[in-house]
């Protein structure tokens, strides 16, 4: 038997604040990348132009989330600008047997879910924008093709997805990404090998 068991890492932090490109880098480095597996989440929403079904999302029909739902077989979901988003459990929990580690991209609610889930082997870290206004502009221009209206309501998610981050076991700032990638890394390397 394994004497450490797999540990999921969760990482919040609102639209714009750099979540997807800090997991890229970490899924990138040598001696993590093998012993990482990063969840796919089901989604409703379209498919963006550079998106690959499988690889950044699962892009599934509304009545497909639903059906999956029921069955039980998404772990943690939420409804973000009216689509649907949500954990695939079979993957995460066939990884975890493997003895690989996960890591999540998720929302305030999600991550509370799987903190519950997985107790001690669960560490919840939030990313913060270096201001409102670098993630205003970070989301205009991300968004550049969208209505004034979504950006506002992405803008307003922000400020209260803000407001919970003292609630996780890690914050961190993202105000220079060479820095903020070294230190997701040590507070990844620390769970996963205690003993160093």
């Amino acid at each position: 038997m394994r004497q450490n068991k797999a540990q999921v890492f969760v990482i919040s932090g609102p639209s714009g604040s750099g979540k997807t490109t800090l997991l890229s880098s970490v899924l990138k480095e040598k001696t993590l990348q093998k012993k990482f597996a990063r969840s796919v989440s089901f989604t409703t929403r379209p498919r963006r132009s550079k998106e690959q079904n499988g690889k950044d999302y699962f892009f599934i029909s509304e009545a497909e989330f639903k059906k999956s739902l029921r069955a039980k077989k998404i772990l943690e979901w939420t409804r973000y600008l009216s689509y649907y988003y949500g954990t695939p459990k079979e993957f995460v929990d066939n990884q975890l047997k493997t003895g690989k580690h996960i890591l999540l991209c998720l929302d305030f609610k999600g991550a509370l879910r799987i903190k519950k889930l997985y107790g001690n082997h669960c560490t919840t870290i939030f990313i913060l924008p270096p201001s409102l206004t670098e993630l205003t502009k970070r989301i205009e221009k991300r968004c550049h093709l969208t209505k004034r209206e979504e950006i506002e309501q992405r803008l307003q998610l922000a400020k209260e997805e803000i407001s919970t981050a003292s609630k996780y076991d890690y914050c961190l700032l993202n105000d220079n990404l060479k820095t903020v990638v070294e230190e997701l890394k040590a507070i990844i390397t620390k769970k996963i090998n205690p003993q160093s």
